[in-house]
């Protein structure tokens, strides 16, 4: 039986991936002090909705009907409902969440439509708590052996910039639009698409570097960013093209490249959310996957009972206690090797009569095919 388009099954060591990843990103989620939140997958579709009813993820929300005709909704994201969460708790409000998110969109060969999302959001954050995110996010990277640049911008700064260009407010949208296609389309047609709202100049007045930007006075927060970034030792760029939402973002606002593939693997911004200015970043868990150089190789054990049932249990919780991931065997011996491979055990433990009794049990090595003894 075939999945749904946009759907599908994790199993062996691709689901053992996923898992021992998600693991190292929760941990570095709450080294940063981060708490663990987790929230329904179904909502009131009103609520899903929100106040961004026009924001393209909002458009491809899954739609539910329950038996008492309420209209209902899969979550796309977890910000919304931190409206809910953030009741009543003292700010700076961290919290993270990783879990699956549903989106009724096409499906490309890097998306699908349901996929698991990794955030970490601060209620009430300021731009020191902003370098400490991107501080979080290069560790991410280092420990998942991911190759990223972190691109920066600040949305104040484009508002700015495009007031002095005299764009109209009716085609400000459209001319970020034509921005944020900087990395996917050829700078010519980027020039040629803006020369319609009259900013083609845009492009140019970019490449002039400080000697432009620092006439406007939410360039500060730029230079200021990248002050606190340097004093953590962390690396960022500060790329002018970077947009993100255009209903959502009012300030900094980043994302992260990889040569690996076209798509970013992780982006995020600062906002006001309910009245206060807030920051986060967020990212796919399926995608990360996709580009980590990381050797997931977890050291599994299978014991073999060679007619020693109850010694094979014994010793499998000797060495589940500490910390070991072990299984038994009870079938065939001629079958065993057979199965460790099949299920990813690098190591085979034997045990016989003659190795219960000189309690020494005979270790084969899978990878490299040599044998020796675990005493006990």
């Amino acid at each position: 039986m075939e999945t749904v388009k946009g759907f599908r099954d994790y199993v062996g060591a691709e689901a053992e991936k996923k898992a021992v990843i998600r693991e190292m990103i929760r941990n570095v989620f709450e080294r940063y002090g981060f708490n663990p939140a987790e929230t329904p997958i179904i909502e009131y579709e009103d609520f899903v909705r929100g106040d961004n009813a026009n924001d393209e993820a909002v458009s491809d929300i899954f739609k539910l009907q329950d038996k008492g005709k309420r209209k209902l909704a899969l979550r796309y994201e977890f910000t919304f409902q931190l409206k809910r969460l953030m009741k009543n708790q003292k700010l700076p409000f961290k919290r993270y969440q990783i879990g699956e998110v549903f989106r009724d969109e096409p499906v490309s060969g890097n998306r699908l439509r349901q996929f698991v999302q990794c955030d970490a959001d601060i209620i009430g954050s300021t731009m020191k708590e902003e370098a400490e995110n991107f501080v979080m996010l290069n560790e991410i990277l280092n420990a998942l052996k991911i190759k990223g640049i972190i691109l920066f911008n600040n949305r104040k700064l484009l508002d700015e910039i495009l007031e002095k260009e005299g764009i109209k407010k009716k085609d400000k949208e459209f001319v970020l639009r034509e921005l944020d296609k900087f990395d996917k389309l050829p700078e010519k047609e980027i020039v040629v698409n803006l020369k319609k709202y009259g900013a083609e100049k845009l492009i140019n007045n970019f490449k002039k570097g400080e000697i432009y930007f620092k006439q406007f006075e939410a360039y500060k927060e730029i230079l200021e960013l990248m002050k606190y970034c340097k004093d953590y030792g962390v690396k960022v760029l500060f790329a002018p093209t970077v947009i993100r939402g255009l209903s959502y973002y009012n300030g900094t606002v980043f994302e992260v490249k990889t040569k690996d593939i076209r798509e970013t693997i992780i982006a995020g911004g600062s906002y006001e959310f309910e009245g206060v200015q807030s920051t986060g970043i967020s990212f796919g868990l399926e995608r990360i996957c996709m580009v980590t150089k990381m050797i997931v190789a977890l050291e599994k054990f299978l014991i073999v009972s060679l007619g020693e049932d109850k010694k094979a249990m014994v010793l499998a919780q000797k060495l589940r206690k500490q910390g070991r991931i072990v299984s038994i065997y009870y079938g065939k011996p001629s079958k065993a090797l057979e199965y460790a491979n099949s299920y990813g055990f690098k190591k085979v433990v034997f045990v016989g009569t003659k190795e219960v009794k000189i309690m020494k049990f005979r270790i084969k090595d899978l990878d490299s095919g040599k044998e020796s003894l675990l005493k006990i």
